[in-house]
């Protein structure tokens, strides 16, 4: 399996992984979620047909008070003293028989339908019931109960009804109509007790049934669990296991990587698989392999050429003691054209050292001068020094003035900004004082609605009063009548006499508080209206107390923008005042600037004045030191005759060589591949060809005698290079020395003048580094050279280099 994944793309590879990731647990989830779906669509029809049989008996059971209820109600009607009318009697005997009817298709719908124990829609609340709560037999109670209903308290109490409702009907006495009435009453009282039980235990069904729906979750909650854990671990064993795929062969890479980094070239990636790792891997190998090819022939070239960089060294290694009359054999092979190029600088080192000895006698006549007009440039920058200090204490009196009138104009500034935040404060109370007598004369506008509406009720309230004394005289006039009716009637009628007289006595009474109420209401009225004429009075004068409002906000916005005016002005003369101040100050930091200037100038210039009275000294020591040169007595070397000073102009912008000569250097290279990667360099119509400049061609060889000064210029010339490039340019210095030959000490003693600085040569390009090996001789035990560079420039061009040179010589 593994051997089938690593041969995949790592794209598809991942694709693959991702697919799987997220389509296992989408088929776990939807499982889950539909098998979830159904199960609570069935604990919702079971709680819906438990829903339905507590309605079913609730509404069963609400028949049987009104079936009393009626019953109750003919034989009222019926034996009253105003017995009621045949069409309400048999309202009332057909309202029974509805009811009746009823109460029995309700009670023989239940066992079918809502019954626990036989119903066939409840067998799913049953088998529930019968897991979770087995001991309470709740179907069993709610059956007994329905049979004693159905069989014993409903027959007997609807047996008593039809008797009561019989006797009734025919008008029994009373007696035996109202023996009746009690037996069904009596009848009745059990049957609804009953039936209240089985509508309770219904309840209670139906209660224990939404119980069990916590119950029925749980072990689909530890499945879901149980799923989701399972999904987990099979999604991390699909991304563990690519995951090894991939960074496996990554980490052998790796391995690899630090091997070749410790130098060990025969270290190969071993990766099995046809992915992208495979593809590196097997490039990384044939990388390993060109690269040891490349140093073999590195190495090869190198050997060849040390040796004849031996050869060369110890031919011209007399050049390094001053005999300057050394001369390189010129050969055809990979260093000739070096050699020729030492030659050439040999001859031009020659005429270095004549125009040393003339440049030293125009350096010691130009250091007198400029001695000279350095002492008088001190003298002169002592007495500026002086003005200065005095413009300096001046400035200073005037920044301190400058200080007093910014402290004064921060604090006008201040009252100022003091002044603005008062006269917003006012301005918002202002306006805040307007939307609040607004706010009061709408309050008082919409008060004196209310009054006026308040009276209107009131007259309202009077006409019902008049209404209700009005009523309370007629009922008074009934009673009275009542009164002598009853009074005809004899005995009869002394019961209604007293319910007359107790009318009578209320009607009275109702009339004396009606009365009341009127003269309360008229009262309130009187009031009312003096309290509108009061309201319109107070709203006349909150109009006027806001249009006064209104004029003094204006007149505060105009006081406002004044102030706001003047504090921006004052802010204004501030930032001007601190401005100045800044100004101050910073011409008291130039003049302190400028004063610290001129005094590091006129100690720069003494200090230059010094090093010019070294240099006259260090000049005659370099007179002294170029004598130490030998050179050829045949050698007719070439300078212009020309002036020092104009010479070095002349040469900055059109610079010649040492001689005034140009030496062109060329050569061709052929390369040929032998083998894996070996290269072979052969030179053919090697050439040096020299041409004299129109100008040197018209000079004449001058004897040694007239010293002049001539401008080294190195001469580039192009050198045959490999075919190949470095993997990595690496400085000169970093190859190891090649071995010279022992040099012999000059055979005169003298001593060695210290070496200028000079700038160093510019970066070397590739074809410099290839062209041209790294040389360091090796010296005598008694010859000591050191030479470092302290990094600091001294015009950001070139590099210092100080060096320092020890060498016993004997002479």
């Amino acid at each position: 399996m593994l051997k089938f994944i690593t041969n995949m793309q790592i794209s598809r590879r991942l694709l693959l992984a991702f697919l799987l990731a997220a389509v296992i647990p989408g088929i776990v989830i939807s499982a889950l979620g539909i098998t979830f779906a159904k199960k609570q669509i069935e604990q919702g029809q079971i709680t819906q047909t438990n829903i339905s049989a507590f309605k079913s008996t609730t509404t069963t059971g609400s028949y049987l008070p009104r079936i009393h209820y009626l019953l109750n109600q003919v034989y009222q009607d019926q034996y009253s003293t105003t017995p009621a009318s045949t069409q309400q009697l048999q309202m009332d005997l057909l309202q029974i028989g509805e009811a009746t009817s009823s109460f029995v298709t309700g009670m023989q719908q239940f066992p079918h339908s809502y019954a626990a124990a036989t119903a066939a829609s409840m067998q799913k609340s049953r088998r529930l019931l019968d897991n979770n709560y087995s001991s309470q037999h709740y179907a069993e109670q709610q059956q007994q109960a329905f049979n004693l209903v159905q069989q014993q308290l409903w027959p007997a109490y609807n047996s008593a009804q039809d008797r009561a409702l019989t006797a009734i009907s025919q008008h029994a006495a009373l007696a035996t109509s109202q023996l009746l009435l009690t037996e069904a009453n009596t009848a009745y009282v059990p049957l609804q007790t009953q039936w209240d039980g089985v509508n309770a235990l219904t309840a209670t069904i139906g209660d224990r049934i939404a119980g069990t729906a916590g119950a029925e979750t749980n072990p689909w909650l530890m499945v879901t669990l149980i799923a989701f854990l399972s999904t987990v671990l099979v999604v991390i064993t699909i991304g563990y296991a690519i995951y090894r795929t991939i960074t496996v062969p990554l980490h052998q890479l790796a391995r690899l990587t630090r091997r070749i980094a410790r130098g060990e070239t025969t270290a190969r990636a071993r990766i099995d698989g046809n992915d992208e790792i495979y593809l590196v891997a097997n490039s990384m190998n044939n990388m390993l392999d060109n690269i040891v090819r490349l140093i073999q022939d590195a190495q090869a070239q190198r050997d060849m050429l040390q040796g004849q960089v031996e050869k060369l060294v110890s031919e011209v290694s007399g050049v390094g003691e001053g005999d300057l009359r050394v001369q390189a054999e010129v050969s055809t092979d990979t260093l000739g054209v070096l050699a020729d190029s030492f030659n050439y600088m040999v001859e031009e080192l020659g005429s270095l050292v004549v125009r040393v000895k003339g440049v030293a006698h125009e350096v010691q006549k130009s250091t007198s001068l400029v001695l000279n007009r350095m002492t008088q440039l001190v003298d002169n920058e002592t007495h500026q020094i002086e003005g200065i200090a005095d413009a300096t204490a001046e400035i200073e009196q005037m920044t301190q003035v400058n200080h007093q009138v910014a402290a004064r104009a921060q604090q006008l500034y201040d009252v100022a900004r003091v002044a603005r935040l008062d006269a917003q404060v006012g301005r918002e109370s202002v306006e805040q004082a307007i939307t609040e007598m607004s706010r009061i004369t709408d309050n008082v506008q919409g008060t004196a609605n209310k009054v006026q509406s308040l009276g209107e009720r009131s007259r309202e309230i009077d006409e019902v009063v008049e209404v209700i004394a009005s009523i309370a005289h007629q009922t008074n006039r009934l009673a009275l009548d009542a009164a002598i009716q009853a009074a005809m009637a004899g005995d009869n009628g002394k019961g209604f006499g007293a319910v007359a007289a107790d009318i009578r006595r209320l009607a009275e009474r109702a009339k004396d508080q009606a009365s009341l109420i009127a003269r309360i209401v008229r009262t309130i009225r009187e009031e009312i209206g003096s309290v509108a004429l009061s309201m319109q009075d107070t709203q006349r004068e909150t109009t006027t107390g806001s249009r006064l409002t209104q004029e003094a906000g204006v007149a505060l916005e105009s006081i406002f923008a004044a102030v706001e005016h003047q504090a921006r002005e004052i802010e204004y003369m501030n930032q001007l005042a601190t401005q100045q101040v800044q100004n101050s100050n910073r011409a008291v930091h130039i003049m302190q600037i400028t004063s610290e200037t001129t005094r590091q100038n006129s100690q720069n210039t003494q200090n230059a004045a010094q090093r010019m009275e070294q240099l006259a000294r260090l000049v005659e020591q370099l007179r002294a030191s170029v004598e130490a040169f030998k050179l050829r007595d045949n050698q007719h070397y070439q300078v212009p005759r020309s002036s020092m000073l104009s010479t070095i102009t002349d040469d900055e912008e059109n610079p010649l060589t040492i001689s005034g000569v140009f030496r062109t250097v060329s050569a061709t290279i052929q390369s040929s591949r032998q083998g894996a990667g070996r290269y072979r360099s052969s030179f053919d119509n090697y050439s040096i060809h020299s041409q004299h400049s129109s100008q040197s061609s018209q000079e004449q060889p001058v004897p040694l005698e007239p010293l002049y000064s001539i401008p080294l210029t190195p001469t580039k010339m192009p050198l045959p290079i490999p075919d190949f490039q470095p993997p990595v340019a690496r400085p000169i210095s970093s190859f190891p020395p090649f071995p010279f030959p022992p040099v012999q000490p000059f055979q005169v003693e003298a001593p060695v003048p210290p070496v200028l600085p000079v700038p160093p040569a510019p970066p070397e390009t590739a074809n410099d580094y290839n062209s041209r090996p790294p040389i360091k001789p090796e010296r005598q035990p008694e010859t000591k050279r050191e030479q470092s560079w302290d990094g600091s420039t001294d015009s950001g061009d070139w590099p210092t280099t100080k060096r320092t040179s020890t060498r016993k010589n004997n002479w």
